[in-house]
This record gives C-alpha cells, structure tokens and sequence, in this order.
C-alpha cells in the first residue's frame, strides 16, 4: 500500500472529528500503553488533554528520549544555496510573486560559506534551494556537495522533489539525508496555496521520501508547515507518514520537524494559529509514537521555547542560521526565506546545553565510516 492509499484511509473531516471529541478517559488509556497505536496518537494530539495528561506524557517523552538518545544534541546549520524560485506558494518569502534581486551562489561563494560554518564547527550542514531546476538543479547541487564535503561529514538536501534516479545522484555525489515538508497534508488546500509552479503537483511531493528511501538516503526529514492547515490533522498526518517511512525503510533514520509558520515577505497570515502548549503536546506525542525517530527544533522558534523543550524530545537543532543565500559571509540579509527567532550563535547555544547537563554534538556521521577496509 502507497502512502497516498494509506492517507486516505484516515478523511480529513472525519478525523477532525475524532480528534476534538476524544474524552479525558481515552487520553487515560492511550498514555497507559507502552507501545502507541496511530489510534492512541489521535488521542494524544487532542485539545481536550488536561495539564496533568500533558505532564504525564512530557515525563514519559523526557524518559523515552534519554533512554534512546542520552543526553546529547546534534546541532547542524542550514546553508542556503539559492533563492531563485518558480513557485507561487503564497506563504513563501521565496515565491516567484516576490519581487527581489535573486541570488545563487558560484562555487567560490559556497566555498566561503562552508569555511564559515567550519570555523564555527559544524560538520553537518542542509543545502537548501528554491525550486528552480534550471537555475540550481541536480549538476549545481553535485558541485555544491563536491565543494562542501571537503568541510563537513554529514551533507543533507532541501531542495526540489526529485525521481528516484534522482536522489540517486545525490547519494554518489555524498549527500546523506533529505528534508522535505509536504507543507500541508490536505490536498485541497495545497492546491490552492500552490497556485502554479511544479510544487503544484502535491502527489509527486508526497511520494519524494519513499524515492528518497529506495535510492539509499541514510536519514529522510519530513514535517508540515504548522500554521498552513488544520494543525491537528496536518500533525497527525505527518506521524503516519513517518510510522510509514520508519517501517518500509528501517535502514535510514526517520527524522521530524516542527516548523511554525513565521513572518515572510508577500504578508500571508496563518490560518490556525499553534500556541507553545500545543507545540509541546505535539512533539511529546511524536516521541512516544516513534521512540527512534529524530526530532528537530529550528532558529523559527525563540531561544527561551528552545530551551524549555530540550528534554521533552528533540535531538537535532539549528544553530546561528541565516535563511539567505550568502548570508554568512555578507551584511545583507535581504531577501531571507522567512525571518529566525533565537539569534544566538552557534558557541552560546553550546554554552546553554552544557549549562543545563546536555553535550552538542557537531559530528555523528561521515561517509567514511561505510569505506570498506582493504
């Protein structure tokens, strides 16, 4: 069964329902189980929880995570290649409707800014791009990683969707992991938030992971947009997709993110609002949904939220981003994919972990360690 056959066995009405009208006593039950069923998640992510259900499962989430990851954070910078665009998304600071000088990089800029991030001792780093093939495709981004490599162990891509062969490009060329947001689960609205361009086509985003699964990315990044939808179903969604891609490919690491919809140029305003408490609740109920999975907070959210949820769940953060091409290297930050919260630098982010008993990890990975010994 496709994810697509999957996604609708669960209408988008009908679970709304479901997920408002869960009682105390069903929450009660799913928190009793030990392993969740995608039922039990339903229950979990409900409005109706109480404070002391929240603070039953924030325990069961902080133990979860200690046990299966310790107390360690693996921080990674975004490194943004591109904002060159063909899309029409009307919440994107990058989309095609925006009028501003755009920029991609020549190998020369991306060599600074790999030295950049170096010096500030990442070793893993996310290429990121517009969606405009014939201006940054897959020849630009295997230069890119070709330059990058020389500077970090771990590349990971957010970029276009791609086929198969791909992705597969990718892999040879030393990328590591993919992220890609389906933005928003409900078909319907997609099309109308994606008006023209080729990220129009919400089955062909859908299916990218499992692409991206069946050419070898050790890690597959997914997450929608909270603010886009309805956030419950939208969350929902997002933890079967995962469940999904955990069970067909269990070679590569699952991993979730949790980005809210943040200011951008073109003024679109959210249609749910998710305040912290909801966030909260969702990342708990993920890490009990799928124990193994990565969990990633970004720049999006501010420094105090940040540190507040570290042991509720998240292993993986951002740290002193800059959401414009170049703009590690260079003053002007025009033209940013959406504006960053927590403006901390990357050394001051290490310093709180440390202050509050946590290790950040700059390297995990490196495409060395799969180099057969002869």
């Amino acid at each position: 069964m496709s994810f697509l056959q999957q996604l609708s066995l669960y209408p988008q009405t009908e679970l709304l329902n479901k997920i408002t009208s869960t009682t105390p006593a069903e929450i009660d039950h799913a928190l009793q189980q030990q392993r969740l069923s995608i039922d039990d998640f339903s229950r979990l992510i409900s409005p109706n929880i109480t404070d002391s259900q929240l603070e039953t499962m924030a325990e069961r989430a902080h133990k979860i995570t200690s046990q299966r990851f310790g107390r360690i954070i693996l921080l990674y910078a975004p490194l943004y290649l591109s904002n060159e665009c063909f899309n029409g998304c009307k919440y994107c600071g990058f989309s095609a409707d925006n009028h501003f000088s755009r920029k991609t990089l020549t190998h020369e800029e991306i060599e600074r800014e790999a030295i950049i991030l170096r010096k500030q001792g990442f070793r893993h780093m996310l290429l990121l791009t517009g969606e405009a093939p014939k201006v940054a495709g897959i020849d630009y981004l295997e230069g890119a990683v070709k330059i990058i490599k020389k500077y970090c162990g771990s590349v990971s891509i957010e970029v276009f969707p791609m086929d198969t062969d791909g992705y597969r490009r990718m892999v040879d060329a030393g990328v590591d992991g993919l992220t890609l947001y389906q933005e928003t689960y409900d078909a319907e609205l997609y099309r109308t938030l994606h008006p023209y361009g080729p990220k129009r086509d919400f089955n062909y985003r859908l299916d990218a992971p499992e692409r991206a699964g069946l050419a070898g990315l050790r890690k597959i990044g997914i997450g929608s947009l909270l603010g886009l939808g309805e956030s419950l179903t939208d969350v929902f969604y997002s933890g079967l997709h995962a469940l999904y891609l955990a069970r067909k490919f269990w070679r590569s690491q699952v991993t979730l993110s949790f980005p809210r919809l943040c200011p951008a140029d073109g003024g679109f305003q959210p249609n749910s609002i998710v305040n912290d408490r909801q966030l909260t609740q969702f990342i708990c109920a993920l890490r009990l949904l799928i124990p193994d999975a990565g969990l990633l907070l970004s720049t999006r959210e501010s420094a105090e939220l940040r540190d507040n949820l570290l042991p509720l769940g998240i292993t993986q953060m951002s740290a002193g981003s800059c959401t414009a091409p170049g703009g590690y290297g260079e003053e002007n930050q025009d033209a940013e994919q959406f504006s960053i919260s927590d403006e901390r630098t990357p050394a001051e982010v290490e310093e709180l972990l440390k202050s509050k008993g946590y290790e950040a990890v700059w390297k995990d990975w490196d495409g060395a360690f799969l180099n057969k010994v002869s």
